[in-house]
């Protein structure tokens, strides 16, 4: 099977200003409290080494079996401007996806404008950069509803 590539981007504009959500979009502990993509799914950080040249490892998934293992290396983190990140995704022993992350984050009236942009590798065939979108715009929307609450 050949890899199969796409891209994609997308803008949020949140109230809460770069410095804050910053913490919020990076920290380990907040990334599993937004970053699973529907109810009853998880995200558990297993491994957490966020800086330049730094890995981390999670386990995503429903709540009962997360069988989704994701490998992130970081490559740029500018705080709170911007930071490039690749997540390597496996499921059964089998890598299904790789994907490059670029953060950007500017200040907004009192707020921040995120953008997110987003490149796909797929080893598993052309539906995983709809799926890999989905997944994103869905963690967004908890981010979203997260930073609601905080900044209430």
């Amino acid at each position: 099977m050949s890899t199969d590539t796409g891209h994609f981007e997308l803008t949020r504009t949140l109230p809460m200003t770069p410095d804050k959500l910053w913490h919020v979009l990076t920290d380990a502990k907040m990334r599993e409290t937004w970053g699973a993509p529907e109810e009853g799914m998880v995200l558990t950080m297993e491994v957490s080494d966020f800086r330049v040249g730094g890995s981390e490892t999670h386990r995503c998934g429903p709540a009962d079996a997360p069988d989704f293992t994701v490998d992130t290396r970081w490559y740029r983190i500018d705080a709170p401007h911007d930071a490039a990140f690749t997540e390597t995704v496996h499921i059964g022993g089998d890598t299904i996806a790789t994907t490059l992350v670029t953060y950007r984050l500017s200040a907004e009236g009192t707020g921040s404008r995120l953008d997110v942009a987003v490149a796909v590798s797929s080893f598993t065939g052309p539906d995983a950069d709809g799926e890999f979108k989905a997944g994103w715009e869905a963690g967004l929307a908890n981010l979203e509803a997260l930073v609601a609450k905080i900044a209430a």
